[in-house]
Protein backbone atom coordinates (compact mmCIF):
# COMPACT_ATOMS: atom_id res chain seq x y z
CA UNK A 1 0.00 0.00 0.00
CA UNK A 2 1.00 3.43 -0.50
CA UNK A 3 1.88 5.66 2.69
CA UNK A 4 -0.21 8.96 1.44
CA UNK A 5 1.75 11.98 2.37
CA UNK A 6 -0.03 14.88 4.85
CA UNK A 7 -1.59 16.86 2.43
CA UNK A 8 -0.65 19.91 3.93
CA UNK A 9 3.19 18.72 3.70
CA UNK A 10 3.04 17.38 0.48
CA UNK A 11 4.00 19.51 -2.37
CA UNK A 12 5.70 18.20 -5.71
CA UNK A 13 7.49 20.70 -7.79
CA UNK A 14 7.30 19.43 -11.49
CA UNK A 15 9.74 20.77 -14.57
CA UNK A 16 8.03 20.01 -18.16
CA UNK A 17 4.59 19.88 -16.83
CA UNK A 18 2.82 21.09 -20.00
CA UNK A 19 2.91 17.17 -21.18
CA UNK A 20 3.49 13.65 -21.02
CA UNK A 21 5.21 12.32 -18.14
CA UNK A 22 5.24 15.87 -16.34
CA UNK A 23 1.69 16.40 -16.96
CA UNK A 24 0.43 12.91 -15.73
CA UNK A 25 2.62 13.07 -13.14
CA UNK A 26 1.04 16.48 -11.80
CA UNK A 27 -2.16 14.78 -12.39
CA UNK A 28 -1.51 11.38 -10.24
CA UNK A 29 0.26 13.27 -7.53
CA UNK A 30 -3.20 15.59 -6.70
CA UNK A 31 -5.19 12.77 -6.92
CA UNK A 32 -2.74 11.17 -4.26
CA UNK A 33 -4.17 13.84 -2.05
CA UNK A 34 -0.74 16.60 -2.93
CA UNK A 35 -0.32 19.92 -4.47
CA UNK A 36 2.24 20.37 -7.09
CA UNK A 37 3.67 23.24 -8.61
CA UNK A 38 3.77 22.51 -12.36
CA UNK A 39 6.11 24.83 -14.35
CA UNK A 40 7.09 24.89 -18.12
CA UNK A 41 7.46 27.02 -21.22
CA UNK A 42 3.92 26.91 -22.86
CA UNK A 43 1.66 29.05 -20.55
CA UNK A 44 -1.33 28.17 -22.26
CA UNK A 45 -0.88 24.23 -21.63
CA UNK A 46 -0.60 25.53 -17.89
CA UNK A 47 -3.33 27.08 -17.38
CA UNK A 48 -5.79 24.17 -19.27
CA UNK A 49 -3.74 21.84 -16.20
CA UNK A 50 -4.55 24.62 -13.30
CA UNK A 51 -8.10 24.58 -14.77
CA UNK A 52 -8.70 20.95 -14.48
CA UNK A 53 -6.42 20.43 -11.32
CA UNK A 54 -7.50 23.57 -9.40
CA UNK A 55 -5.57 26.48 -8.34
CA UNK A 56 -5.63 25.37 -4.59
CA UNK A 57 -4.00 22.55 -5.94
CA UNK A 58 -1.31 23.31 -9.13
CA UNK A 59 0.49 26.64 -8.64
CA UNK A 60 2.19 27.51 -12.29
CA UNK A 61 5.07 28.49 -13.31
CA UNK A 62 5.95 29.26 -16.83
CA UNK A 63 9.69 29.40 -17.00
CA UNK A 64 12.92 27.39 -19.08
CA UNK A 65 14.72 25.30 -17.08
CA UNK A 66 17.95 27.11 -19.14
CA UNK A 67 17.15 30.02 -17.19
CA UNK A 68 18.56 29.73 -13.49
CA UNK A 69 17.95 33.23 -12.32
CA UNK A 70 14.56 32.38 -13.88
CA UNK A 71 14.02 28.99 -11.37
CA UNK A 72 15.78 30.78 -8.29
CA UNK A 73 13.27 33.85 -8.70
CA UNK A 74 10.31 31.25 -9.21
CA UNK A 75 11.63 29.50 -6.12
CA UNK A 76 12.00 32.68 -4.42
CA UNK A 77 8.56 33.91 -4.98
CA UNK A 78 6.52 30.66 -4.44
CA UNK A 79 3.22 31.55 -2.27
CA UNK A 80 1.92 29.48 0.65
CA UNK A 81 1.69 26.33 0.82
CA UNK A 82 3.46 25.69 -2.53
CA UNK A 83 6.78 27.06 -0.73
CA UNK A 84 7.74 23.97 1.52
CA UNK A 85 8.52 21.75 -1.53
CA UNK A 86 9.43 17.87 -0.20
CA UNK A 87 9.59 16.14 -4.00
CA UNK A 88 11.04 17.53 -7.28
CA UNK A 89 10.40 15.93 -10.41
CA UNK A 90 13.24 16.83 -12.92
CA UNK A 91 11.39 15.93 -15.55
CA UNK A 92 12.02 18.71 -18.64
CA UNK A 93 13.71 17.08 -21.63
CA UNK A 94 14.13 15.95 -25.31
CA UNK A 95 15.79 14.40 -28.36
CA UNK A 96 16.32 15.67 -31.26
CA UNK A 97 16.93 14.02 -34.53
CA UNK A 98 18.22 10.71 -35.36
CA UNK A 99 20.98 11.41 -37.80
CA UNK A 100 24.36 9.49 -37.11
CA UNK A 101 26.97 11.70 -35.35
CA UNK A 102 28.50 12.60 -38.48
CA UNK A 103 25.27 14.51 -40.16
CA UNK A 104 23.77 15.57 -37.13
CA UNK A 105 22.99 19.28 -36.44
CA UNK A 106 25.16 20.71 -33.67
CA UNK A 107 22.07 22.75 -32.62
CA UNK A 108 20.32 20.10 -31.86
CA UNK A 109 23.24 18.83 -29.73
CA UNK A 110 23.19 21.63 -27.69
CA UNK A 111 19.61 22.18 -27.04
CA UNK A 112 19.86 18.92 -25.40
CA UNK A 113 22.53 19.52 -23.21
CA UNK A 114 21.08 22.35 -22.10
CA UNK A 115 17.80 21.02 -21.55
CA UNK A 116 18.64 17.48 -20.06
CA UNK A 117 21.86 18.35 -18.40
CA UNK A 118 22.33 21.93 -17.65
CA UNK A 119 18.10 22.98 -16.73
CA UNK A 120 18.16 19.56 -14.57
CA UNK A 121 21.17 20.63 -12.58
CA UNK A 122 20.07 24.08 -12.42
CA UNK A 123 16.45 22.63 -10.74
CA UNK A 124 18.04 20.50 -8.48
CA UNK A 125 20.88 22.75 -7.16
CA UNK A 126 18.11 25.37 -6.25
CA UNK A 127 15.79 22.91 -4.49
CA UNK A 128 18.01 20.91 -2.38
CA UNK A 129 18.98 23.24 -0.06
CA UNK A 130 15.11 23.96 0.73
CA UNK A 131 14.50 20.54 1.09
CA UNK A 132 17.43 19.72 3.54
CA UNK A 133 16.54 22.36 5.52
CA UNK A 134 12.69 21.37 5.81
CA UNK A 135 14.35 18.02 7.33
CA UNK A 136 13.86 16.10 3.65
CA UNK A 137 12.46 15.08 0.40
CA UNK A 138 12.35 13.43 -2.68
CA UNK A 139 14.55 14.06 -5.69
CA UNK A 140 13.17 12.38 -8.70
CA UNK A 141 15.26 12.48 -12.37
CA UNK A 142 13.69 11.28 -15.55
CA UNK A 143 16.05 8.91 -17.38
CA UNK A 144 16.26 6.91 -20.10
CA UNK A 145 16.97 3.25 -20.67
CA UNK A 146 18.92 5.18 -23.40
CA UNK A 147 21.56 6.30 -20.73
CA UNK A 148 22.29 2.47 -20.73
CA UNK A 149 22.09 1.00 -23.85
CA UNK A 150 22.83 2.63 -27.39
CA UNK A 151 21.08 2.64 -30.89
CA UNK A 152 22.02 4.49 -33.68
CA UNK A 153 21.43 8.26 -33.84
CA UNK A 154 21.33 8.23 -30.09
CA UNK A 155 24.50 9.75 -29.49
CA UNK A 156 24.09 13.30 -27.43
CA UNK A 157 20.63 12.07 -26.28
CA UNK A 158 21.70 8.50 -24.67
CA UNK A 159 24.36 10.50 -23.21
CA UNK A 160 22.79 13.45 -21.77
CA UNK A 161 20.94 10.46 -20.53
CA UNK A 162 23.65 8.48 -18.74
CA UNK A 163 24.55 11.63 -17.16
CA UNK A 164 21.31 12.26 -15.37
CA UNK A 165 21.84 8.05 -14.13
CA UNK A 166 25.12 9.36 -12.32
CA UNK A 167 24.18 12.44 -11.11
CA UNK A 168 21.29 11.11 -9.59
CA UNK A 169 23.45 8.27 -7.91
CA UNK A 170 25.80 10.55 -7.04
CA UNK A 171 23.72 12.97 -5.35
CA UNK A 172 22.49 9.98 -3.43
CA UNK A 173 25.82 9.91 -1.92
CA UNK A 174 25.82 13.84 -1.17
CA UNK A 175 22.75 13.74 1.08
CA UNK A 176 23.48 10.44 2.69
CA UNK A 177 21.94 11.09 6.21
CA UNK A 178 20.12 13.95 5.65
CA UNK A 179 16.64 12.63 5.09
CA UNK A 180 16.51 12.93 1.05
CA UNK A 181 16.00 9.89 -1.42
CA UNK A 182 16.99 10.04 -4.70
CA UNK A 183 14.87 8.24 -7.30
CA UNK A 184 16.30 7.80 -11.05
CA UNK A 185 13.27 6.79 -13.39
CA UNK A 186 14.60 4.92 -16.84
CA UNK A 187 11.62 4.74 -18.92
CA UNK A 188 12.07 2.61 -22.32
CA UNK A 189 9.29 2.35 -25.38
CA UNK A 190 6.45 5.44 -24.26
CA UNK A 191 3.85 7.25 -26.84
CA UNK A 192 3.65 10.66 -25.58
CA UNK A 193 5.26 14.07 -27.89
CA UNK A 194 8.25 12.74 -27.43
CA UNK A 195 8.73 11.49 -30.74
CA UNK A 196 6.90 14.34 -32.47
CA UNK A 197 9.69 16.67 -30.73
CA UNK A 198 12.29 14.54 -31.51
CA UNK A 199 11.18 14.98 -35.56
CA UNK A 200 10.28 18.35 -35.19
CA UNK A 201 6.39 17.60 -36.00
CA UNK A 202 6.60 15.22 -39.05
CA UNK A 203 4.35 13.05 -37.98
CA UNK A 204 4.49 10.44 -40.08
CA UNK A 205 8.20 9.94 -38.90
CA UNK A 206 7.22 10.35 -35.33
CA UNK A 207 4.45 7.59 -35.40
CA UNK A 208 7.00 4.87 -36.94
CA UNK A 209 8.66 4.24 -34.14
CA UNK A 210 5.08 3.02 -32.47
CA UNK A 211 3.54 0.96 -35.34
CA UNK A 212 2.50 -2.44 -35.01
CA UNK A 213 3.45 -2.91 -31.40
CA UNK A 214 1.87 -1.89 -27.76
CA UNK A 215 4.09 0.68 -25.88
CA UNK A 216 3.70 2.37 -22.53
CA UNK A 217 2.31 5.50 -22.15
CA UNK A 218 2.57 8.59 -20.01
CA UNK A 219 0.26 7.38 -17.29
CA UNK A 220 2.42 4.09 -17.10
CA UNK A 221 5.25 6.05 -16.00
CA UNK A 222 3.27 8.29 -13.98
CA UNK A 223 2.48 5.67 -11.65
CA UNK A 224 5.79 4.76 -11.20
CA UNK A 225 6.99 8.19 -10.57
CA UNK A 226 4.69 8.60 -7.96
CA UNK A 227 5.02 4.97 -6.81
CA UNK A 228 8.74 5.75 -5.91
CA UNK A 229 8.22 8.89 -3.91
CA UNK A 230 5.18 7.41 -1.86
CA UNK A 231 6.70 4.02 -0.75
CA UNK A 232 8.22 4.55 3.29
CA UNK A 233 10.22 6.84 4.09
CA UNK A 234 13.28 4.62 4.80
CA UNK A 235 12.87 2.76 1.38
CA UNK A 236 14.62 4.45 -1.29
CA UNK A 237 14.30 3.28 -5.18
CA UNK A 238 17.72 4.36 -6.85
CA UNK A 239 17.19 3.20 -10.42
CA UNK A 240 14.08 2.43 -12.24
CA UNK A 241 14.15 1.12 -15.48
CA UNK A 242 10.30 0.47 -17.17
CA UNK A 243 10.29 -0.97 -20.43
CA UNK A 244 7.06 -2.22 -22.70
CA UNK A 245 6.41 -5.84 -22.71
CA UNK A 246 6.74 -6.02 -26.38
CA UNK A 247 10.34 -4.30 -26.19
CA UNK A 248 13.68 -6.57 -25.42
CA UNK A 249 17.33 -6.43 -26.16
CA UNK A 250 18.82 -6.55 -29.21
CA UNK A 251 21.37 -8.75 -31.08
CA UNK A 252 24.53 -7.29 -30.95
CA UNK A 253 25.30 -4.77 -34.37
CA UNK A 254 27.97 -6.75 -36.77
CA UNK A 255 29.10 -4.82 -39.59
CA UNK A 256 30.16 -7.67 -42.54
CA UNK A 257 31.97 -5.57 -45.30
Amino acid sequence: MYQLLDPKSFVVFITGATSGFGAAAARRYVEAGGKVIATGRRGDRLKELQAELGAENCHIIELDVQDRKAIDAAIASLPSPFDKINIVLANAGLALGLQPAAEADVADWETMIATNITGLVYTVRALLPGMIARGGGHVVTLGSVAGDYPYPGGSVYGATKAFVKQFALNIRSDVQGKNIRVTNIEPGLTETEFSLVRFKGDEGKASKPYENTKAMNAEDIAETIVWSTLLPQHVNVNRLQVMATTQAFGNFDIYRG
